[in-house]
């Protein structure tokens, strides 16, 4: 837990030079040799200002002013002797200004942004005006989060917030307390209390926790790194109102979050694109401020800031303004760094400016490889892989047990010496936070984990916390474990000839063919399912393929698999899940998922820029029109609650249109199903005539508003001499009965149509009257027909009872949902009885009748011979007519095989009778019989991970 002890200290160490604060750790070093149990001289030279005096107050608590003063009558510290008195006399202050100490501190030493602060509220003036707007003047609980890409600065720009409300810059009428809370340092605690937390950020101040809890209102709480904190804060059930309490971290966590504990405080939260989806649903009507890239204006600024010289910085600026694909990676403030830290060394050997940058495993690459040669470039490579190694395995050990802050010991353990941790931070591998220690940025630490890997040889020592390759590529690609996904695309970046030839003149033989085959083995674990294990999200792995970018090895890895399901979140998501589609030889069943905003034609300024907006729709039908390539050499192809547009769909018919490139023998799909995707009926039309272009035998166009004018195009193509369609799904397509017309002709005309979904439309009995005409028809074809909440009574009950009595096709029919009532029941049980009847599978569900039914549906059980399955779903029977069923289903003449019912809903006596007929007659009874049936048919994922 970060706490503010020795931050009074820590500024007046600031006001030494280097020399100076160099020349006062010697000083120190001598007084303390005294003191029982001395601080080790290494720690105290290692130690940074802030770090040192971290130490003392932990070594030497109450002590600490009078050792300073001690080394401070020195003339040339007569400054700091000064300071020191008189933070003495007045050690305890005001929180306020205690955090304008520490966040002083902070934004001057612990950022990469190296932007004065001033010039940086500057470059994010939208957001922070945004900032102070959402929390006015009321004193009413507010939640915000800030939204945006890893390393974009959202972290930056909280930091920021503290230190402007600090210095009485922001929401100096709204707040009296804000405390900031880096998440990271939870990980290795189990239990805490939300006291615990505020008195943490107290040990200098003059406030009482009391104090400030009693007005709730006027306490802002800061928290971010919510990405990598290991704790699941999902939806609880045993939330705790008590901030006095202990509790496990995760339940305090959510408390406060969901506002049950503390609920009239406001919260700022940090949001990544990891735990959006598991923090959001938490949060009660969040405001959004999203961090986005930075101008080319404020990128040149920063160049000139970063290199102390306008010379120097213009020709950095000029260098990255001739690659555009360069300059605009640098609007991402940490990537900046990275790119200008590089090119500065190169400043200094005297080289010509020259980065590799494409993709991120490069520039990490080339940054990590420039930075160490300042050091070690006269070093030998077998000496230089070991120093690494000791980084590299600090990474992994962290990442293996989500540890992000790093106690001194942590560091020595893992055999990084006293001097070698000046040399990292000296580099900026490392930082320092406090007393403890951190990767310069959490990115940098999943490099060196992935990097650990490619160093590691079979003599070193097994470490019993990392995994192995395998382990490590079935966490992030089987079982879901985000926080490690960079982790894996740096593993596939590394695992190529470019960046061995950068790695191996300074470390040796890099065995990047030895990894590549460790990943070809576990993915092709992964896709025939051996284990139970199987890939979870193709994007994580597309992301990862297009990391590595050999084109060979991204063909190899996408032809282990035969069927993916793919969610498509934004134009760029949409750009890599192309690359890797477009490379597969072996895909035959595809199901895509794109949400709104991919193809939305509707600008909202709040989403950014206007010509970015006009570039990511050029963009994406760019890409989607690449994508349809793909679909002609498919089985399947789900296209479910995707929002197209008219060009979309457009180009879709032409994918399925056979050209003088793609001969109609050449096309291979046969199932085609388009739930939820806002499909009109003109656009209706368009899909429908590509049916008698191609041999598609399988079509679903559910929760569609396609209406009559839709379903009528349909028909013409269902009465097409080349139409050879077997199912077609309507449910849910807003037609009524006016549609059945059109329908029946093209029952009557089709040859092939042995499945049709007509479920939850407003067809009403004059509806299915129409249908039953077509039914008992010869020509009729039609093996199964739903019909379930299509508004019917027990008026049609007798055409239908018409048709299954003559009709020797039809072996399904699903009525459920419907208000048949007994009258109806009746009539349709006669029907079974007649020995024309020979259907299969009727549903019953949901559809008003009584117990009186019970001995009709008994004695029709006893006489269909053909009858296999009934659902009687969600009926409330009583007893007596159970019984009357159950005497059926133990008759030897019943053929029953599965009954559709929830055995819950029934009393104790009630549910042993249904469990002893189970048993007794191998009968099988379920709660939704059919609901997997009916979703796969449909093309209809009940839920997605991401919001739409």
């Amino acid at each position: 837990m970060e706490e503010t002890h020795g931050y009074n200290l820590t500024l007046c160490l600031l006001k030494l030079s280097d020399e100076d604060f160099m020349e006062f750790k010697d000083s120190l070093r001598k007084v303390l040799g005294f003191k029982p149990k001395p601080i080790p001289r290494t720690k105290i030279a290692t130690a940074s200002r802030r770090g040192l005096a971290m130490l003392l107050n932990k070594h030497y608590p109450g002590q600490v002013w009078d050792i300073v003063l001690s080394l401070s009558q020195r003339a040339k510290w007569k400054k700091l002797f000064d300071r020191a008195e008189r933070l003495k006399r007045d050690e305890r202050r005001p929180y306020k200004e205690t955090m304008e100490i520490i966040f002083k501190y902070i934004w001057d030493f612990e950022n990469y942004i190296h932007v004065p602060s001033h010039e940086y509220n500057i470059i994010t003036e939208m957001q922070h005006r945004t900032l102070k707007d959402i929390f006015d003047l009321q004193l009413e609980s507010v939640t915000a989060v800030i939204l945006g890409n890893k390393g974009e600065g959202k972290t930056t720009f909280l930091r920021k917030a503290m230190l402007d409300w600090a210095a009485g810059d922001l929401w100096q009428n709204r707040f009296h307390y804000v405390f900031f809370f880096s998440l990271m340092s939870l990980n290795n605690i189990t239990e805490l209390s939300l006291a615990q937390l505020i008195l943490s950020k107290l040990s200098e101040s003059s406030e009482t926790l009391e104090d400030i809890v009693s007005d709730p209102r006027r306490i802002l709480f800061i928290l971010e790194g919510f990405d990598y904190l290991k704790f699941d804060l999902g939806l609880q059930t045993n939330l705790c109102n008590d901030w006095r309490k202990k509790a496990p971290t995760q339940i305090v966590l959510s408390s406060l979050l969901q506002k049950v504990m503390l609920q009239e405080s406001s919260l700022l939260l940090e949001l990544g694109n990891l735990s959006v989806p598991k923090i959001y649903p938490l949060l009660q009507k969040p405001r959004e401020i999203t961090i986005g890239g930075y101008t080319e204006a404020s990128v040149k600024y920063y160049c000139c800031s970063f290199m102390h010289s306008f010379k120097k910085g213009s020709e950095i600026f000029n260098y990255l303004q001739a690659i555009q694909l360069l300059l605009t990676l640098c609007k991402n403030p940490y990537k900046r760094w990275m790119v200008c830290r590089t090119l500065k060394c190169q400043f200094k050997r005297g080289e010509k400016l020259n980065i590799a940058f494409k993709p991120d495993s490069v520039l990490y690459t080339s940054f990590m490889v420039s930075s160490f040669r300042a050091k070690y470039a006269g070093y030998p490579s077998r000496q230089n892989r070991n120093k690494l190694m000791t980084l590299c395995t600090l990474a992994v050990e962290g990442m293996w047990k989500s540890v992000f802050v790093f106690k001194y010991e942590d560091l020595l353990r893992n055999g990084i010496s006293e001097s070698e941790q000046i040399l990292w931070m000296k580099m900026y591998f490392l930082n320092t936070r406090g007393d403890c220690f951190v990767f310069y940025h959490p990115a940098l630490q999943l490099y060196f984990a992935a990097l650990f890997y490619f160093l590691r040889q079979d003599k070193d020592k097994h470490h019993p916390i990392i995994g192995s390759l395998p382990q490590l590529l079935r966490e992030i690609y089987a079982h879901g474990q985000n926080q490690w996904l960079l982790t894996g695309k740096f593993v596939f970046g590394i695992a190529t000839e470019k960046i061995a030839a950068i790695l191996e003149p300074h470390f040796g033989f890099i065995p990047c063919e030895k990894m590549r085959q460790e990943i070809f083995k576990c993915f092709r674990s992964l896709s025939q399912g051996e284990c139970g294990e199987k890939l979870i999200s193709p994007q994580s792995l597309f992301d990862s393929l297009v990391e590595n970018q050999e084109e060979q090895f991204i063909t190899q890895v996408m032809d282990m698999f035969e069927e993916m399901t793919v969610d498509i979140s934004s134009a760029d998501v949409l750009s890599v899940a192309t690359t890797c589609l477009l490379k597969s030889q072996s895909l035959k069943k595809l199901h895509l998922h794109i949400q709104q905003r991919v193809f939305s034609e509707i600008y909202n300024p709040e989403d950014g820029d206007l010509e970015v907006f006009k570039h990511e729709k050029n963009n994406a039908i760019k890409h989607w029109r690449m994508l349809c390539r793909v679909f002609q050499n498919l089985e399947v192809l789900d296209l479910d609650s995707c929002k197209f547009n008219v060009t979309v769909i457009f180009l879709l018919y032409l994918s399925m249109s056979p050209t003088h490139r793609g001969p109609l023998n050449a096309f291979k799909l046969q199932s085609f199903s388009l739930g939820k995707c806002d499909i009109s009926s003109e656009a209706c039309g368009v899909i429908a005539t590509s049916l008698t272009k191609c041999k598609v035998k399988h079509l679903s166009l559910v929760e569609n508003p396609l209406k009559n004018k839709g379903v009528m195009l349909v028909c013409e193509i269902l009465k097409h001499p080349s139409c050879v369609l077997e199912t077609l799904m309507l449910s849910y397509c807003c037609f009524t009965f006016i549609a059945c017309g059109h329908l029946y002709e093209a029952l009557l005309h089709n040859k092939y149509l042995s499945l049709l979904d007509l479920s939850s439309n407003f067809l009403e009995d004059t509806g299915v009257n129409i249908l039953c005409e077509a039914l008992k028809d010869p020509r009729c074809n039609l093996r199964e027909l739903w019909l379930s909440g299509c508004y019917l009574t027990s008026d049609c009950c007798k055409a239908i009872s018409a048709v299954l009595s003559c009709n020797q096709n039809l072996k399904t029919l699903k009525l459920g949902s419907n208000n048949i009532q007994d009258t109806g029941i009746k009539q349709l049980c006669e029907a079974l009885r007649n020995p024309g009847c020979k259907l299969q599978c009727l549903g019953l569900d949901m559809c008003e009748f009584t117990t009186d039914s019970c001995a009709d549906l008994a004695l029709a059980l006893t006489t269909c011979k053909t009858l296999t399955v009934l659902s009687l779903d969600w009926m409330t029977l009583g007893h007596n007519g159970l019984e009357l069923l159950c005497e059926a289903l133990n008759h030897r003449a019943c053929n029953l095989k599965v009954l559709g019912l929830d055995k819950s809903a029934f009393c104790e006596e009630s549910q042993i009778l249904l469990q002893d007929v189970e048993k007794k007659n191998n009968l099988i009874i379920l709660h939704y019989p059919w609901i997997k049936e009916e979703n796969k048919k449909r093309g209809v994922r009940l839920v997605w991970n991401s919001k739409n």
